[in-house]
């Protein structure tokens, strides 16, 4: 009988995968990810229990679990003697929690971190680690990073892997904090290039000889040679694990926060460190690497605590819950990330929106995760964790085009080139402070300006390629960097600028570039002089410079646009509406189409995302035509710029949105009331009477 039951089994097991591999059915590829990670701190490993953990996940509607049983240290009875046991880890309780979330259909991720290894390893294998420019460690307590060319990177952990993998049958292997490091995060603290000998030893074969850098000065084609080379390394390291991998199951999913090499991108919605929050992490993440890789899954965490130094204390629930519905709305899953499991947990503020938004997807599951962008207008994005001063006023052009209501994907600055056919779709390429572009992407830009896409660049934008500056926009640097303080700009063609009708002098801050734009066409917003400061009875004196703050030069389908200014970066840490009516104006101007597609009486904190979509369902698997467009509203009126209160409640909105098909149907997901709507001319109208927290239209062909 057992031999008939093992038969039995083995046979479902091949034809199930043979069908799976038919059927392109990677279970990830479903993009209906709701994890829950509990990041378990080595105590807890004693208390872990399979049931209550799974009972949880059930509660919770998860249907992925990530759960760390590797690398810092194992959490199962590993027999690799440089592999740290936790002392408190229960002998079966990772094989446990494996079979009973297999038992309720909860697929396992499994955390895996090699960035650091104990003391008692590195004790006898300290080569291994992570050394200075100082001849200093990176410690944390008694966890020693480790050097990435090291050993125990290059090859014990595929050992660990392989362990894992033939231990249980997990679903997923998540690689946490992958790559080289310079800084100790949990403690901020920088340390420096690592100077380890087989750093050394690698980076000298990879240049033909060259010594490691020990300072970080991108002008030094040493750390130039370096940054290839750490790319390089890195990717070649991602190759092999996905060989690894692959090659004991095909159906392991590898996830982290790279692109090469995994199936799913992990990103992070964490706390703001400093002013002004952003309230926008998941929609920018999300929506950022989607069209950045489209090919690829994207996860992106809620992160539950407020920092490193803080790991107890949880986010307020209004900023978790729009996390969660920004990552719905713009195509990913669910995902979260907590210290521990759910049981005994430090703070449970957010438990209830976590059970709404969880449930709510479950529920709605077939109108999430298979969508299509219906943006016109694309913001190029200066990395995947934007910032300093470019990510500003990246953020600053994206927060003037959410509070207008207008649709705009995101694309990552390296991925143009690989992009270029994608790109072509857009009529309005907005570039905020993008420096320099690889010579793939540069030839993207420029063909998709041939092909009649408009172009904005702002600040100091492609300044690293003047030919490009002078032949696409008509301009040529005089002073890249000068101080606008005190400098006004006027908005003298009202015929254009209408919303600075009872407007003469915009005031200036941050960077104001001093551009000759006798190449373009078209000139506006005269700069004036900073005058005299001083008291009321001797300011004045703000006369015309001679430079202009904006040009635009013709082509023969398109135009573009340059803005040598800080535009962005000062809405973005004062938010005076005069700066964001710049951009808008000069978008109504170009591509007046811009603000059609969506036209609504939402206030600006709400959210509203537009996309084409096809029901998430197996039917669905290979389909590429669009079923219908669903409209999300995100209630962001709670966040006070520095908190997150409760959601105001908002009544008796109003839409027209661009459809050119007749609904057979329009629904709203939460609303107990029916949508009242018409159609006519291509032009859908709906009502809404009250949005609460989110609400999703369905909007069928």
């Amino acid at each position: 009988m057992k031999k008939m039951v093992l038969t039995l089994l083995t046979t479902m097991g091949c034809a199930l995968s043979t069908w799976a591999q038919n059927n392109d059915d990677f279970w990830w590829k479903r993009n209906n990810l709701r994890v829950i990670q509990t990041n378990l701190p080595d105590y807890e490993a004693a208390t872990l229990n399979a049931d209550s953990l799974v009972a949880d996940l059930k509660e919770y509607s998860a249907n992925t679990l990530i759960i760390n049983v590797g690398g810092i240290m194992a959490f199962y009875p590993t027999k690799l003697d440089f592999h740290y046991k936790n002392p408190h880890a229960k002998p079966n309780v990772m094989r446990d929690v494996v079979k009973k979330c297999h038992e309720n259909n909860i697929k396992v991720i499994v955390r895996v971190d090699f960035s650091r290894i104990h003391e008692s390893i590195y004790k006898a294998n300290p080569d291994w680690c992570y050394i200075s420019p100082k001849g200093e460690r990176m410690i944390n307590t008694d966890m020693y990073v480790v050097s990435i060319n090291g050993p125990y990177v290059q090859d014990k952990a595929f050992r660990i892997i392989e362990e894992i993998m033939d231990l249980y049958p997990v679903d997923g292997i998540f690689l946490n904090m992958p790559g080289y490091q310079t800084r100790n995060p949990y403690e901020d603290k920088y340390h420096g290039i690592d100077q380890n000998a087989y750093d050394q030893k690698a980076f000298a074969a990879y240049s033909n000889g060259m010594q490691l850098p020990k300072e970080e000065n991108a002008a030094d084609p040493v750390f130039k040679k370096y940054a290839e080379f750490k790319k390089y390394s890195v990717e070649q390291w991602s190759k092999k694990l996905n060989e690894i991998v692959k090659a004991k199951n095909p159906h392991t999913a590898i996830c982290t926060y790279m692109d090469r090499y995994v199936d799913i991108i992990r990103h992070e919605s964490q706390s703001n460190p400093t002013v002004p929050y952003w309230p926008y992490t998941a929609s920018e993440n999300v929506g950022n690497a989607s069209n950045s890789y489209p090919d690829h899954i994207i996860s992106n965490a809620h992160i539950q605590q407020i920092s490193f130094q803080s790991r107890y204390n949880a986010v307020e629930p209004v900023e978790a819950q729009i996390r969660l519905y920004e990552n719905i709305a713009n195509g990913s899953g669910l995902d979260l990330s907590m210290m521990g499991d759910m049981r005994g947990y430090e703070d449970e503020r957010n438990f209830p929106v976590f059970k709404k938004v969880y449930g709510h997807h479950k529920k709605f599951e077939p109108y999430y995760g298979k969508y299509k962008s219906v943006a016109q207008v694309v913001v190029v994005a200066p990395g995947s964790w934007v910032h300093g001063e470019a990510g500003q006023e990246f953020r600053g052009i994206q927060l003037m085009l959410r509070e207008a209501h207008i649709n705009f994907d995101m694309m990552e600055f390296t991925q143009l080139g690989n992009q270029s056919e994608l790109l072509k779709k857009y009529k309005t390429i907005i570039v905020p402070d993008i420096v320099s572009l690889d010579s793939t992407s540069l030839t993207a830009l420029q063909t998709a300006v041939d092909q009649g896409a408009n172009v904005i660049a702002t600040n100091r934008s492609l300044s690293a390629h003047p030919e490009m500056l002078a032949s696409m926009f008509g301009a040529k640097i005089n002073q890249k960097d000068h101080d606008g303080a005190g400098n006004y700009l006027a908005p003298d063609n009202i015929a254009i600028f209408k919303r600075f009708a009872k407007q003469k002098m915009i005031s200036w801050k941050f960077n104001l570039g001093l551009y000759d734009l006798n190449g373009t066409d078209e000139t506006f917003f005269p700069i004036l002089s900073k005058g005299r400061p001083g008291p009321p009875e001797i300011i004045g004196g703000h006369e015309p410079t001679g430079y202009f703050a904006m040009g635009i030069k013709k082509h023969a389908n398109s135009k573009a646009v340059i803005l040598p200014i800080n535009l962005g970066r000062l809405y973005y840490m004062h938010g005076y509406q005069q700066h964001k009516n710049i951009l808008l104006d000069v978008l109504d101007y170009i591509m007046p189409e811009a603000s059609q597609q969506v036209k609504t009486n939402a206030p600006a904190r709400v959210e509203v995302i537009l996309k084409e979509f096809a029901r998430n369902v197996p039917a669905n698997r290979n389909k590429k035509e669009m079923e219908g467009l669903i409209l999300h509203l995100i209630n962001l009126t709670g966040f006070s710029g520095i908190t997150y209160f409760e959601n105001n409640p908002v009544h008796d909105l109003n839409f027209e949105i661009q459809a050119n098909f007749k609904p057979s149907k329009v629904f709203a997901m939460n609303s107990k009331e029916p949508v009242l709507y018409e159609w006519r001319n291509n032009i859908l109208k709906l009502k809404l009477k009250k949005l609460q927290d989110y609400e999703g239209v369905v909007i069928m062909r």
